[in-house]
């Protein structure tokens, strides 16, 4: 009897340490994959406005807030976007703040004591209000149902499809539009499931662009059917995996003629470690958030289009990625690279955050983009 009751012992705390495995990893999970469209990066530091005026606007100082380039600065009741990093004069900074150059507030007003984040969104609003170009407001029959996107017109038969990525939205493609739309590129900006308008995921998680890639593909579909005779597919983040997933799997995608991948999550056992330890989830239950995102979505690596296989890379392919890059690995970018240098372009960009190669340096990103679209118009 003795015996009976030590197993029972036993059998019960294996079974209680087992259930609190789950929900720990069940906790840790949803850290990385329950990331709503729009919202902040957990890699984003939160800055305090301390003060704001024409063309200034003066920032916690920060590893971010010292960042060069071009960026959206988004608080809880406005969206502007911010330049570079301004000379500060003797005395008229304290030591803990950076002022950069305010170039257009888009909603409400930053004021002093707002929190905010930067963003690889400069832009806020519609094509129309923020840049100035015509377009159309779209309805997408998607597999879970209407997906909103926005086409902005041009006078090729090669479209650009633009798909944003993590904790983005049908804005962030407005930083390269302007480019597209001189090149004479129609461009439809997509609204994928778990967006704001779009469709929910049935289990109300991020699968990685696991399952988001039928949004894509619909999409394309909707491209075709409406007078692409070649569609560039042009993604960022898990928009560039969704990508990859839609060249690879397609039954269009033969009218595929490049792709655009910029911060492309390859690894996205790593890419789930890094967003749940962002938000501060003990190491030791790192593995456990990977083990139940693969049980929750079915997320595997192993997933992913095998680049020298049958689902491989067949088109010209740029690649724009750094190494500063917190969520998705650099290092699997320049693998990718180096296994097909004979379809792929590396563009490497230094001190870049996730999904932001643009903003970190506008002008060398515009002309490898026009380099590389040049010979396929």
């Amino acid at each position: 009897m003795r015996i009976a009751r030590t197993t029972a012992l036993a059998v019960t705390a294996a079974v209680g340490a087992g259930a609190a495995a789950v929900a720990a990893g069940r906790y840790a999970s949803d850290a990385a994959l329950r990331l709503p469209a729009g919202h902040r990066l957990p890699t984003e530091p939160k800055l305090t406005v301390h003060r704001a005026e024409a063309g200034r606007i003066t920032l916690t100082r920060d590893l971010a807030s010292l960042r060069p380039g071009r960026y959206g600065l988004t608080g809880r009741d406005f969206h502007a976007a911010v330049g570079p990093v301004l000379d500060r004069a003797d005395g008229e900074v304290a030591a803990d703040t950076v002022v950069r150059r305010l170039e257009r507030v888009f909603d409400g007003t930053p004021d002093t004591g707002d929190r905010a984040w930067l963003t690889p969104q400069l832009y806020s609003g519609d094509p129309a209000t923020a840049l100035g170009l015509s377009y159309a407001e779209v309805e997408i029959p998607g597999e879970l149902g209407v997906l909103p996107g926005w086409v902005v017109p041009g006078d090729r038969r090669t479209w650009v499809l633009a798909v944003h990525g993590l904790a983005g939205t049908i804005e962030h493609p407005m930083v390269v539009m302007d480019q597209l739309h001189r090149l004479g590129l129609p461009v439809l900006s997509l609204a994928y499931r778990g967006d704001r308008g779009a469709p929910r995921s049935p289990d109300g998680l991020n699968h990685l662009g696991d399952t988001e890639w039928r949004d894509v593909d619909a999409a394309l579909r909707f491209a075709v059917a409406n007078g692409a005779a070649r569609v560039i597919l042009y993604g960022w983040s898990t928009g560039a995996t969704m990508a990859l997933f839609t060249a690879a799997r397609s039954s269009l995608r033969g009218r595929i003629g490049g792709l655009v991948l910029d911060s492309p999550v390859l690894g996205r056992a790593r890419t789930v470690r890094a967003l749940a330890a962002a938000r501060h989830i003990p190491n030791a239950f790192l593995p456990l958030a990977v083990r139940a995102a693969e049980g929750r979505t079915g997320l595997s690596d192993d997933r992913l289009p095998h680049i020298g296989g049958p689902e491989g890379i067949r088109v010209p392919t740029l690649l724009l990625h750094g190494p500063d890059d917190e969520i998705a690995s650099y290092d699997y970018s320049l693998a990718l690279a180096r296994s097909r240098p004979d379809l792929i372009t590396l563009h490497t960009v230094p001190d870049a955050p996730h999904a932001a190669m643009w903003n970190a340096s506008p002008s060398t990103y515009d002309e490898s983009l026009r380099r590389f679209l040049t010979p396929l118009l």
